[in-house]
């Protein structure tokens, strides 16, 4: 269901009928999609629609009672819904022209004694008065490189359909006299097929083709018809990246209030970009996956200039017609983003050991230190610096296993993960290497969290390695953390963390033990419950991270977007004819 924003309705009785406007004609093309869905699957329901416009009646603006019709009209439901400019355009110049053109068979008496034929002006005519009344709605602008890119994707993709179409046509033509028909006639069969699969449509004495031919050459021509309308609806995707000065202006914010957040230092990943306050004190950054304006955990400077900046992000992501959210934020911040009427929900919870709390004594401690005696005996030695006081050779050969030791080509993370080790501008982060004599077998690398904390950014590990060579680092770390001022450590992001702690109870419901099975299913693929159990060793304090959205409906987009952008979902590229930009 879709919701007006907060302060709508004290902005004016002429915004509210604005907005009321907006979901009047989505929800029009919503339900002329389903009825065509409906008629292409009903047959006779979908015939006695089309004997109307065969016979002396006509039916509202797309409404055509097809497969085809109903994926376009579906099509420009969703662009509408978010906001898209070209698609108020386009909508109201083909329902203009249907009004016009049904208005003035209506002044023929054949047509006005049809009850059916003024229903129809009328019901076109709402949504053509809903669309000039909602037109203040509509300002999301897509890339500007669109018309020149639809127009070569109609072109090229009409050229190629069309031909397949005619093959297709040639190759299962049954009539006896197959024989005398031209190319020319056979291509015209094949071109009005992409558009309808009415037999009463097409008349061609030689040409007769089965159905599932007929079938098949429509659904290219719906394809390359909705291929043509993504081209020219797209969002924006380039996206002004960072500046030299952004960059130094959020070291400087981090500087002043990197300890609110373990996750602000991420803010400096390169592929992010940047939206500040007006009073330049505050940032949210955020990268464009997938048409979602994608920023993560809380914004970055003085807390009482968030605002300025969430407003702004707000409006580029709505100017843009991008869906915006936040992953990873926290408690103060979601609260803020909540404010500017975003939903939370609870993502998981980030494991934060207190080094003034930490101790390896007691029962629930004893499968730690068993791992830190087995690693202590068998001889291996850690090492804990600066990344600034590794030697340039050695921080060289630290990427190059790095990579070699990553689990798969991709490298994964965005919310809670730089994604450049060995970066000579990230000096102060701290490296953990651990070795088996002369030869590496770990790292861990930690960014800094304000003055006196860590959070972690990368931990590799050779496979051949010893199991619990990861805690015996930490350990090692936490040893030696005075040295480096540090007194709290960010680990690792525990997804669904309460399930898993909440559903293994005495007297867990039903429905959460169900959903904790699932989970643990899932977890032998996405590793979700070995990452809670990995962090809940160190008996941490748990905080709360959450998920931030606008509405409901886009979170499907959002949890694409999130994954793409996380390194858990690589979508095949576009071809480079269709991501040629202007």
């Amino acid at each position: 269901m879709e919701r007006a924003r907060p302060g709508r309705q004290e902005e004016g009785g002429r915004e509210s009928l604005s907005h009321r406007c907006y979901l009047g004609a989505v929800w029009y093309l919503r339900a002329v999609a389903f009825v065509n869905f409906l008629a292409a699957v009903w047959v006779s329901f979908g015939n006695d629609l089309r004997r109307h416009n065969d016979d002396e009646f006509f039916t509202p603006y797309l409404l055509t009672a097809g497969f085809f019709s109903g994926s376009v009209s579906l099509f420009l439901a969703v662009t509408m819904r978010r906001r898209k400019r070209a698609a108020w355009i386009l909508n109201l110049v083909l329902a203009s022209l249907t009004l016009a053109l049904a208005s003035l068979a209506l002044a023929l008496p054949v047509y006005r004694q049809h009850a059916q034929n003024w229903f129809s002006v009328v019901l076109t005519a709402l949504f053509v008065a809903a669309l000039l009344g909602g037109r203040r709605e509509f300002r999301a602008k897509g890339d500007r490189s669109n018309p020149k890119l639809a127009a070569s994707v109609a072109a090229g993709g009409l050229l190629t359909v069309s031909l397949l179409a005619t093959a297709l046509v040639t190759a299962t033509n049954t009539d006896p006299e197959a024989g005398h028909s031209t190319f020319l006639q056979r291509w015209h069969y094949g071109v009005l097929r992409m558009v309808s699969l009415a037999y009463d449509d097409i008349h061609f004495g030689s040409i007769t083709t089965p159905s599932w031919a007929n079938v098949l050459i429509n659904i290219m021509g719906t394809a390359l018809v909705l291929l043509v309308l993504y081209a020219a609806f797209r969002s924006r995707r380039v996206v002004d990246p960072m500046t030299g000065e952004d960059f130094g202006r959020l070291r400087v914010l981090l500087d002043r209030h990197g300890e609110r957040d373990s996750l602000g230092y991420f803010a400096l990943r390169r592929d992010k970009s940047v939206v500040w306050s007006p009073s330049r004190k505050s940032a949210v950054t955020y990268r464009v996956v997938s048409g979602v304006s994608l920023a993560s955990g809380d914004p970055i400077g003085d807390p009482e200039a968030w605002p300025g900046a969430i407003d702004r992000w707000l409006s580029q992501a709505r100017e843009h017609g991008w869906a915006p959210a936040v992953i990873g934020a926290s408690e103060e911040g979601g609260t803020v983003y909540a404010r500017h009427g975003l939903n939370a929900l609870e993502l998981g919870d980030e494991a934060i050991v207190d080094l003034a709390e930490f101790t390896l004594e007691g029962r629930a401690m004893r499968g730690v230190r068993q791992a830190y005696n087995r690693i202590e005996r068998a001889g291996y030695t850690v090492r804990v610096s600066r990344h600034e006081d590794i030697p340039t050779g050695e921080m060289a050969e630290l990427v190059r296993l790095a990579d070699d030791w990553r689990d798969g080509d991709t490298e994964r993370g965005f919310s809670m993960a730089l994604g450049r080790l060995g970066d000579p501008e990230d000096g102060r982060c701290v490296m953990v290497l651990c070795h088996e004599g002369e030869r590496p077998l770990g790292l861990l690398s930690f960014v800094p969290w304000g003055d006196d904390g860590l959070s972690l950014d990368l931990m590799r590990r050779d496979r051949d390695s010893e199991n619990g060579l990861f805690e015996y680092m930490v350990l090692k770390l936490i040893q030696q953390a005075d040295g480096f001022g540090v007194r709290q450590i960010s680990l690792n992001f525990a997804m669904f963390r309460s399930v898993f702690e909440r559903g293994s109870r005495l007297g867990a419901g039903p429905v959460l033990r169900l959903w904790r099975s699932l989970l643990s299913f899932f977890s032998r693929w996405w590793q979700i419950e070995s990452l809670y159990r990995a962090n809940a060793k160190y008996r941490p304090v748990w905080e709360p991270r959450y998920l931030l959205f606008e509405k409901s409906a886009d979170l499907l987009r959002i949890t694409v977007a999130s994954a793409r952008a996380e390194g858990f979902l690589e979508a095949p590229g576009p071809p480079k004819w269709l991501s040629r930009r202007t």
